[in-house]
C-alpha cells in the first residue's frame, strides 16, 4: 500500500487515534462544529429576541447561509482540484472568524441589523463551500483508502455530537449572557480550527495545473458528467436533494415555532434541539458496523427509512409533554441521517477517481445543498401564511416519502456498493 505521494505506508497500530495529523484535523473540526451549531441556534435567536425579526426573515437567514452552493459551488470544486487544500481551509476559517466577530462588535456599537446578519450568513456560507469541498478532498490525502471509512465515521460522530452540545450550549449562553455572546463562541472556534490545521505536518502533493484558460469550464463539465452518468451517484444526489428540502424546511422555522407557538424559553429550545440530535451520535458510531454487517447498500436503505417516516412525529410537538414528540422524531431522523452520511461520504471518497473528487463532490452538493436555500425560503413563506406548525407539517410529510427515491436505482438489488466505477 502506498500514499498519494508514492511513499510506502506502513501498517498503523492503534487506529486513527495514533495518527497525529488526523487528530489535529479531527480536533479542529470538533471545536469548529460545536461553534457552528451554537450559531445555528444563536443567530436565529439574535434575529428573533434582539431584532424582533419575522418568521420569513429568520427563514431567509437560513437560506443565505446555503445560497453560495448554488452561486459558486461548481467552479469552487474545479478550483479546489487545482490547488493544495489545507491553505484553502485555513483561509476559510479565518474569514469565518472575522465575520462572526463582527456580530458582537456591531451589537456593542448598537449597529446590529437583520441585514448585517444576512451578510454574515452569506459570507460564512461562501467560506463553507470552499472549506467543505477542500476538506472532502483532503481527507484521502491524510489517510489510506481503507482508513477513510473510519476517518469519516469519527469526523461525523464528532459533527453529530456537536448537534447535541452546540444547541444546548447556545441556549445556555443565550439565557445567561444573551444570544449575541453565543455567536462570539463560534468566531473563536474557527480560530482554533485554523490553528490545528496549521500544525499538520503532512506535505500535500501539488495538483497538476492547466494553462488553458478554457479548461476550468471543461473540468466543471467533467465532474457533472461523471455524476449524471453514474447510476449510484446520480440516485444518491437526487435522494440527498429531496431529503434536504424536508430537513431544512422544518428546521428553518423550528426555532420560531418553539419560541412563539410553544412559548418555550431560549435555554430550553437549545436543549430540546440538542436532544433531538442525540440519535445522530448513535448513528455515526454504528454506521461502519452496520455497513459491514448488513452491506453498505442495505445500510443506506435502512438509513433512508429512519430519515423519512419518523419525521412525521415532529409536527406533533407542542407545549408541555408534547415537546417529547420533537425529541423522539428528531432522534430517529438524526440517526438515519448520520448513518447515511457516513456511508455515502466514504463511498464517494473511495469510489470516485481522486483527480475528479472535488468536482464530483460539488456537483453532488450543488443539488444537495442548492435546494436548501429554496426550501428555507419556501418554509418561511409557508410559515408566514399558515404559521410555523403548518410549514413543519408539510415539510416533514415530503421528507417521509423520500426513501422511495432509492428504490429507483440499482441500490435495491445490491448488498454492497461497488468499489470502483464500472
Amino acid at each position: 500500500m502506498t500514499t498519494l505521494a508514492g511513499v510506502p505506508a506502513p501498517a498503523r497500530s492503534g487506529g486513527l487515534h495514533r495518527h497525529r495529523d488526523f487528530r489535529l484535523l479531527w480536533a479542529g473540526q470538533a471545536v469548529s462544529a460545536v461553534g457552528s451549531n451554537v450559531t445555528a441556534v444563536a443567530l436565529p435567536l439574535v434575529a428573533v429576541a434582539v431584532l424582533d425579526a419575522s418568521t420569513f426573515q429568520v427563514a431567509v437567514l437560513t437560506a443565505a447561509a446555503w445560497l453560495p452552493w448554488l452561486l459558486v459551488g461548481l467552479p469552487a470544486g474545479a478550483w479546489v482540484d487545482r490547488v493544495r487544500r489545507r491553505p484553502v481551509m485555513i483561509v476559510c476559517d479565518l474569514v469565518s472568524a472575522a465575520l462572526f466577530l463582527s456580530v458582537p462588535a456591531a451589537a456593542l456599537l448598537d449597529l446590529l441589523t437583520v441585514g448585517h446578519l444576512l451578510v454574515v450568513a452569506l459570507g460564512a456560507g461562501l467560506a463553507r463551500v470552499f472549506f467543505e469541498t477542500a476538506d472532502q478532498v483532503y481527507l484521502p490525502v491524510l489517510l489510506r483508502p481503507e482508513e477513510v471509512p473510519e476517518g469519516n465515521a469519527k469526523l461525523h460522530a464528532t459533527q453529530t455530537a456537536s448537534y447535541l452540545v452546540g444547541p444546548g450550549l447556545a441556549g445556555l449562553i443565550a439565557q445567561l449572557a444573551g444570544a449575541v455572546t453565543a455567536v462570539l463562541l463560534d468566531a473563536l472556534s474557527f480560530l482554533v480550527s485554523a490553528l490545528c490545521l496549521g500544525r499538520i505536518r503532512a506535505v500535500e502533493p501539488r495538483p497538476g495545473r492547466s494553462d488553458d484558460p478554457t479548461s476550468l469550464r471543461r473540468e466543471v463539465l467533467d465532474g457533472l458528467r461523471f455524476v449524471v452518468r453514474d447510476p449510484y451517484l446520480r440516485v444518491l444526489t437526487v435522494f440527498g436533494a429531496a431529503s434536504n428540502i424536508g430537513l431544512t424546511g422544518y428546521q428553518a422555522v423550528l426555532v420560531v415555532f418553539l419560541v412563539r407557538s410553544a412559548e418555550l424559553p431560549a435555554g430550553l429550545v437549545g436543549v430540546l434541539i440538542g436532544l433531538a440530535s442525540v440519535g445522530g451520535l448513535v448513528g455515526a458510531a454504528l454506521a461502519t458496523r452496520l455497513a459491514r454487517r448488513l452491506g453498505s447498500a442495505r445500510a443506506l436503505l435502512l438509513a433512508a427509512l429512519l430519515t423519512g417516516p419518523p419525521a412525521l412525529l415532529i409536527p406533533l410537538a407542542g407545549p408541555g409533554p408534547r415537546v417529547l414528540w420533537l425529541v423522539l422524531g428528531g432522534a430517529l431522523v438524526s440517526l438515519g441521517v448520520a448513518v447515511g452520511n457516513v456511508v455515502k461520504g466514504s463511498f464517494r471518497q473511495t469510489y470516485t477517481p481522486h483527480r475528479l473528487l472535488g468536482r464530483v463532490t460539488v456537483s453532488m452538493q450543488l443539488l444537495n445543498y442548492g435546494t436548501i436555500p429554496l426550501a428555507a425560503v419556501a418554509a418561511g413563506a409557508l410559515g408566514a401564511a399558515w404559521g410555523p406548525a403548518g410549514a413543519i407539517r408539510l415539510m416533514t410529510a415530503g421528507l417521509a416519502l423520500t426513501p422511495l427515491i432509492l428504490l429507483i436505482g440499482p441500490l435495491r438489488r445490491r448488498r454492497d456498493l461497488p468499489a470502483t466505477p464500472a
